[in-house]
């Protein structure tokens, strides 16, 4: 007969942390704490080189929607989600990293836009050049994430989560669909 080893828990090094962060899938939601260096930024993690291929988390609630069923929810001490799979990416509220970016840039604009991440709405707004759109912005991007600012997030799948702020939250552009508010008025 085999043995079942029971697991462990995790302890964290010296030069790591722990921050909540929030992941979306085409299927459901993860709400855990992530572990990270401790100097790293998390907020824009998946978008430096130190991105891991697994994301190890910390006391993960999974929400996941499937098919004409209720949303399930379960816990896990630790998770392990791989990265590919994660398509929206951001610390939990109310945490949050300044901003990435040069607030007195010259030249550039917030555009507004809404990304369709799974069952998720979440609306936002671009930071681009103003010789650029959105669809050209996509079109070069040389990441797989691009950054998204004053974000809402709701779902209709979930009536009480209501709407949901956060500074900033990374996209995977790929695997998503980006909807824009092009009517010219008049």
């Amino acid at each position: 007969m085999t043995e079942t080893r029971k697991p462990k828990a995790y302890t964290l090094a010296a030069d790591e942390k722990t921050t909540l962060v929030m992941l979306y899938t085409a299927n459901g939601l993860i709400r855990g704490e992530v572990i990270t260096k401790a100097s790293l930024r998390v907020s824009i993690w998946l978008r430096t080189q130190s991105a891991p291929e697994f994301i190890h988390m910390l006391k993960a609630n999974v929400l996941t929607f499937g098919g004409s069923g209720p949303v399930k929810s379960t816990s896990f001490p630790e998770l392990i989600v791989p990265t590919e799979e994660v398509l929206a990416f951001h610390m939990a509220p109310p945490t949050f990293d300044p901003v990435d970016y040069d607030e007195s840039e010259v030249n550039r604009v917030m555009e507004p836009v809404s990304v369709l991440v799974g069952t998720f709405h979440i609306d936002g707004c671009m930071r681009l050049s103003t010789q650029s759109d959105v669809t050209t912005n996509l079109n070069v991007a040389h990441s797989k994430w691009i950054s998204l600012y004053d974000i809402s997030v709701s779902n209709p799948h979930l009536a009480n989560m209501g709407v949901m702020k956060a500074p900033m939250t990374l996209i995977r552009i790929t695997k998503v669909i980006f909807g824009l508010n092009t009517e010219n008025p008049g």
